[in-house]
């Protein structure tokens, strides 16, 4: 299996607030790398040499790993995509569960990320990964193919957000999704640094500002938001958020 990919990035200017998506999607947005984007502070990406700290065992207690996989809902024959792989923690489990026919696209920057990936895809014995080098202003995807596009504590890191979510929104499907898991801001408690957390009313201003829109959430899980979002012409409805006020109680009274 040829190597390649991760998905995160880098740093720089100060950018104003731009069109919807669905108001420039014939190009890409033209888009310096940023420091700040819609008041938020861009994180700096995870480097390869952090790649076993994806894999650590305490992962799956910490975080509720496979309560949170079984949200994405995936089928055999699906195209889905892991664009921010890493080493493959989530791309080998969503490869299984597509296969025979579906194929998952693991995309990432980083070409160390994606040689991890292809040994561990090897032992595994999964063929059904397509290992993609990606960009820090796109992802290379194919233009609506994907069923499900997963970023799990990615997205936080993108330079170029928009350059990005504009090529994932082109990337989907009409009935396509979005599956985002980004550590909660709103929760203190998360013992994760400040700058790689997000808050749901972020999430979404950034997102809807895209061409996307909220179509389903679930917000059981105990450090994460996990939020899926459809492109805005999808015949998808959208949703309103669950206030993250009213999670944390549940999660607290429920715990």
């Amino acid at each position: 299996m040829p190597a390649s990919t991760h998905l995160c990035v880098a740093q720089d200017a100060l950018l104003s607030e731009s069109p919807s998506a669905s108001d420039t999607s014939d190009a890409p947005p033209k888009e310096s790398a940023r420091r700040v984007y819609l008041d938020r502070i861009v994180a700096q990406p995870m480097s390869h040499r952090g790649a076993s700290w994806l894999i650590r065992p305490e992962r799956e207690e910490e975080e509720s790993v496979r309560e949170g996989f079984d949200q994405l809902q995936l089928r055999p024959g699906m195209v889905v995509c892991d664009l921010g792989c890493g080493n493959g923690f989530w791309t080998l489990p969503m490869a299984r569960d597509v296969a025979p026919d579906g194929r998952v696209l693991a995309v990432d920057i980083q070409p160390q990320m994606l040689q991890k990936l292809a040994a561990r895809s090897r032992r595994a014995d999964v063929d059904n990964v397509q290992p993609i080098l990606g960009r820090i202003n796109d992802p290379k995807l194919p233009a609506g193919q994907v069923d499900l596009l997963l970023m799990v504590d990615v997205y936080h890191e993108f330079s170029h957000p928009e350059s990005m979510l504009w090529s994932i929104r082109r990337s989907l499907k009409p009935k396509g999704v979005v599956a985002l898991f980004e550590y909660r801001a709103e929760d203190p408690t998360v013992p994760i640094k400040p700058l790689h957390k997000m808050s749901k009313r972020q999430i979404i201003r950034e997102y809807n500002a895209n061409g996307l829109k909220l179509v389903r959430e679930y917000n059981q899980l105990p450090w994460q938001h996990l939020m899926f979002f459809a492109r805005d012409d999808s015949p998808l409805p959208e949703i309103d958020p669950v206030a993250t006020k009213d999670v944390l109680e549940q999660i607290k009274a429920s715990g």
